[in-house]
């Protein structure tokens, strides 16, 4: 559900508003609402520590994961830590640049062999000079002897068909020769390779840095969190409106209404200061927080990823989450996968830490949704069970038959979603505007479920028809009828009849249309459902073909051992690849299905404003 708000209008002395800032960020319950405001230099300087520092957390997280990492020796503080860290991941960078420069060099440097850089700058210092060429090896054979004639050559090395060789002549001397001649090396590979191992090191001092940075990553992570609020501070001091010759400073707060008596008695207390106070309007950008219950909250993160509900408005987080877990469950569809995802969700549990609980939560809850899915359509890693069982069919067992009866049935999951959410709707339009305000939305809901429930159930199964409510029923007939008249002449009832009737059909017309294309959306469950589990059983066919088991076990022969750990990998690659692409597809299409088709039919309004009180992180 959407948190009740109070807002509040503060009037105080511009002399006083930034010490008054200072106490509602202690008191850390009140959102000051942003306007207007544009960074100072010190502004974008507290921007890039803010980032910075949460950066760092991040990265110091990352680390802390891996198996084989080690933490240090912690720092005495987290401003040490993180200039510390900051200085080795800098450093480390270059580091590595230079590591992999002199690489590259050491490894240019190896057909030139081992040569003394001092001794060839003295020879150049006499009149000596050493040019260095390369050619292909083939015509370096062939040109050899007429070069000579006209040069002094040495040759140095022979390697990957190419022959490496140098040119004695004065300073300055044309060498007409048809080879490629390169700059002169300033050192030899063995010095190369030296001065990368010498880079090698330092880069290892510098890991010794980030292991003990990652041991005080809390107190990083409190300076991180410090710099944030210092940046909010920053924005909500300079957003406040000045007022009568600058002498007044106008702001607008907003606290949650079972916070509000704390709020009053701070305000209450604090000197030379005004307050306002009053329910929001429609009118009021109010900030939205939500609070659900432990199930609906894990739904959250799913929801944040589209938009949070305007305030005043439903939040439907309780109402899809279900819808969501189903949806995912049908297009993984399989018991085996649907193990290994809540296997994964108990491990992230464990070992994420807080900032990864919610996460963990939500898988372990889709992958045991999958798993009982899986189960009930009888399907392990793409084996059907009913065949390990010892069914002849999977007609003849207690099991779905996804394949061939799931197609109808994806269909009316979407019915009953999208009716669902159109319930909402009108739940939600007599909150706001009355009952009569519903009337339109209302026939068309009871026209919908009475077909539904006359045509659709009896085409769905043919033991769920409803005698009483038939498609040729006086039930059925009078419920079509008041649905009618409510879209068609009363959808508002301040209007005249006739104009009622002509938007009426108008909007009958896109209803249909719309409806039509909604619920035809949700055959996608069908269908990535299928092609998931035709995968996995196209990995275990090859895997079985490979051994020969097939067509028997005396295929079985001397490449027995091969057979079998060819057709492991078979297996482990290619349900690990189906297992990586049907989960992301199972998070994706049932969020599209929730907030295109779901979101439009419920009504939702969106707000880009959630709640975000000044706070101190630290205290």
């Amino acid at each position: 559900m959407i948190v009740k708000m109070i807002r509040y209008d503060f009037v105080l002395y511009s002399g006083e508003h930034e010490r008054f800032l200072e106490r509602l960020q202690e008191l850390g319950l009140v959102d000051v609402t942003v306007t207007g405001w544009e960074p100072s230099e010190a502004d974008l300087r507290l921007i890039a520590d803010a980032e910075a520092k949460t950066k760092a957390v991040e990265a110091l997280r990352t680390k802390l994961s891996e198996e084989d990492f080690k933490a240090g020796e912690p720092y005495a503080t987290g401003e040490e830590a993180f200039a510390a860290y900051a200085a080795a991941t800098t450093e480390a960078a270059a580091l590595r640049g230079e590591i992999a420069r002199y690489a590259k060099s050491a490894e240019e440097l190896l057909p030139w062999g081992e040569f003394s850089a001092a001794t060839i700058a003295k020879m150049a210092e006499q009149g000596v000079v050493l040019r260095y060429f390369n050619c292909n090896t083939n015509a370096y054979n062939e040109n050899e002897k007429a070069w000579s004639e006209n040069y002094t050559l040495a040759k140095i090395s022979e390697q990957s068909g190419q022959t490496y060789f140098v040119v004695v002549a004065m300073p300055e001397a044309e060498i007409e020769i048809d080879a490629e001649e390169v700059k002169a090396p300033t050192m030899n590979y063995r010095e190369a390779e030296a001065l990368g191992a010498e880079k090698t090191a330092a880069l290892a001092a510098t890991d010794e840095v980030v292991a003990r940075a990652a041991a005080t990553i809390e107190k990083v992570e409190a300076e991180a969190a410090e710099a944030r609020e210092k940046l909010h501070l920053a924005k909500v001091v300079a957003s406040g409106e000045k007022v009568a010759d600058d002498k007044l400073v106008v702001m607008e707060g907003w606290a949650e209404e079972e916070t509000a008596e704390k709020v009053d008695a701070m305000l209450e207390e604090y000197p030379n200061m005004i307050y306002l106070k009053r329910k929001p309007t429609e009118e009021d950008e109010t900030p939205v927080k939500l609070k659900n219950n432990r199930f609906a909250r894990l739904f959250e993160l799913i929801g944040g990823m589209y938009a949070l509900p305007k305030y005043g408005t439903l939040d439907l987080t309780p109402f899809f989450g279900p819808f969501y877990m189903l949806f995912f469950a049908i297009c993984l569809n399989d018991a085996g996968y649907g193990a290994i995802l809540l296997a994964a969700g108990i491990a992230l549990y464990l070992k994420g830490g807080e900032k990864m609980r919610m996460a963990s939560l939500l898988t372990m809850v889709c992958g045991g949704a999958t798993t009982l899915f899986g189960l009930y359509t009888g399907s392990l890693f793409g084996m059907s069970i009913p065949d390990m069982l010892g069914y002849e069919s999977i007609a003849q067992s207690p099991f779905l038959d996804f394949q061939n009866q799931f197609f109808s049935l994806a269909l009316a999951l979407g019915v009953v979603q999208i009716l669902f959410g159109m319930f909402l709707n009108i739940c939600l339009q007599t909150k706001l505007f009355g009952f009569t305000s519903t009337f339109g939305l209302l026939g068309w809901f009871i026209i919908l479920l009475s077909g539904c429930i006359a045509v659709g159930l009896p085409m769905l199964n043919e033991n769920l028809v409803i005698s009483w409510f038939t498609a040729s029923s006086p039930a059925f007939y009078a419920a079509m009828g008041v649905g009618a008249v409510l879209m068609l002449l009363l959808n508002n009832i301040k209007r005249n009849p006739l104009v009622n009737f002509g938007s009426g059909l108008w909007d009958a017309y896109n209803n249909i249309t719309g409806l039509l294309s909604d619920v035809l959306s949700y055959i996608r469950l069908f269908a990535i459902g299928l092609s998931g589990g035709v995968l996995a059983q196209v990995f275990n066919s090859l895997a079985l073909g490979l051994t020969g088991l097939d067509a028997g076990i005396d295929s079985f022969g001397v490449g027995t051992i091969f057979q079998i750990v060819g057709a492991a990998a078979i297996l482990l690659v290619g349900h690990g690849i189906n297992l990586f692409m049907s989960a992301i597809s199972s998070f994706v299409h049932p969020m599209r299905l929730t907030f295109v088709e779901f979101y439009k039919n419920a009504g939702f309004e969106m707000t880009t404003r959630s709640f975000e009180p000044l706070t101190n992180e630290k205290k």
